[in-house]
């Protein structure tokens, strides 16, 4: 029997400016990010927990402000992370995608955007090529048979990889202190 990763304190800067603590189980990191004021929906929580799927380049968060009509869906970014001692710094490759709960279909969003940072020269053309590969195995990996009438059987959204760490406390109440 193979014993479990360990669970490793973790900080994660976030777009916002803000570091937020997190916790890391092998190649997935959870993290909390407290929302902007614009943000913020009166009577909603005002923390959002993402996830990184280090290894595939991959941020999961299901948003505390969507409100009806896309309550309770994924928005999913294509990401690079670079790791440094202070932490994991998230940078966007662009590409989003929608994804409701049960994942019974998905819309990808912003590759204008992408487009658009590559003729900018936002990003390199690599980057450009890894944000297209990272979007396509995403697909392959969890959303594959997720349409309508495919005849590819259903993956498993969201990751079971995230499981433990969507059962964890929030971070700021953990780990205080580790924000800032």
């Amino acid at each position: 029997m193979t014993a479990s990763p360990p669970i490793e304190n973790v900080r994660v800067f976030h777009r916002t400016g803000q570091w937020c603590p997190g916790q890391r189980i092998g190649d997935v990191v959870a993290y909390d990010a407290r929302l902007l004021p614009a943000y913020q929906v009166a009577g909603r929580p005002t923390i959002d927990r993402s996830y990184l799927l280090l290894d595939q380049g991959i941020q999961l968060t299901r948003p505390v402000a969507f409100v009806e009509p896309v309550e309770g869906w994924w928005y999913v970014d294509v990401v690079e992370v670079d790791e440094s001692q202070d932490g994991f710094v998230v940078h966007d490759l662009y590409v989003d995608f929608l994804v409701p709960p049960g994942a019974h279909r998905y819309h990808v969003l912003d590759l204008d955007e992408l487009a658009g940072a590559l003729g900018d020269g936002q990003i390199t053309a690599a980057q450009c090529a890894t944000a297209l590969s990272r979007t396509q195995d995403f697909i392959n990996r969890h959303l594959r048979g997720a349409e309508e009438g495919s005849v590819d059987p259903p993956q498993q959204f969201p990751p079971a990889s995230i499981a433990v760490l969507e059962l964890l406390p929030c971070f700021y109440e953990q780990l205080p202190g580790i924000d800032g």
